[in-house]
């Protein structure tokens, strides 16, 4: 249940930071409400996560890494963001350091 609960708070806090971009400044209602509601739900469950007693570090590692590299990959595939190799070797180190926190003994 709280693998469950952490990848809803990923996909929350994804909507949000992408609709970031969209709320131009918070100058357009519409994806202002999209952010803060996003934001307020990512941390709610990443909230019942921890209370579901996973490891914080290993939740907060999965939650921004897996965060982090879907956002860059929608700035490349949606916002006309550059994707240069180099983004992508460092979005590979931050997978790869998620995997590692997982493997040394997170719940």
């Amino acid at each position: 249940m709280a693998w469950f609960l952490l990848f809803g708070a990923i996909a929350t806090e994804v909507l949000a930071t992408s609709a970031l971009k969209l709320s131009n400044g918070f100058t357009h209602l519409g994806w202002s409400v999209v952010v803060a509601a996003g934001y307020i739900a990512s941390f709610a469950l990443l909230a019942q996560v921890l209370k579901l007693h996973m490891d914080v570090g290993t939740a907060y590692a999965v939650w921004s890494g897996v965060g982090t590299a879907a956002i860059a990959l929608i700035g490349a595939l949606f916002l006309g963001e550059s994707l240069t190799l180099v983004k992508v070797a460092g979005i590979l180190l931050i997978v790869g350091g998620v995997v590692v926190l997982n493997l040394a003994g997170g719940h």
